[in-house]
């Protein structure tokens, strides 16, 4: 294990299962949260190396959730990567903005998504 720990935020489990995978393979552990309240309850429990934190979320939004971690202390070093169907519509802007470090579009490549990883906690 590389002792990475990558938390996953995705109300969707087929896009989870993508993101499982993909980490696993690649030595990360991971931790996932299906909503943003589940990802704030897990954060009082573990800080993670870096979070993927998609934007539309039930209860909150992943923007919202990105605020509330920027606004603490002790998690606004986490590095936070949006992850957004809405590239398109402004989402990027509006992730930069919630105070997201980085972006990436759905549907994503594989690689392109480790290549984010890696720029902000390395291999």
């Amino acid at each position: 294990m590389s002792g990475k720990l990558i938390m996953h935020v995705e109300d969707n489990e087929y896009n989870r299962k993508i993101v499982r995978d993909l980490l696993s393979k690649n030595n990360y552990e991971l931790v996932e949260a299906q909503n943003g309240e589940a990802a704030l309850d897990a954060l009082a429990r573990r800080h993670p190396d870096l979070i993927l934190m998609d934007v539309q979320l039930p209860k909150l939004s992943g923007l919202e959730v990105t605020r509330m971690i920027k606004a603490d202390p002790a998690l606004a070093h986490i590095p936070v990567i949006a992850i957004t169907s809405f590239a398109l519509s402004g989402d990027d802007r509006l992730a930069l903005e919630a105070g997201c470090d980085g972006y990436i579009a759905k549907p994503f490549r594989p690689r392109d998504l480790l290549e984010i990883i890696r720029r902000f906690i390395g291999p």
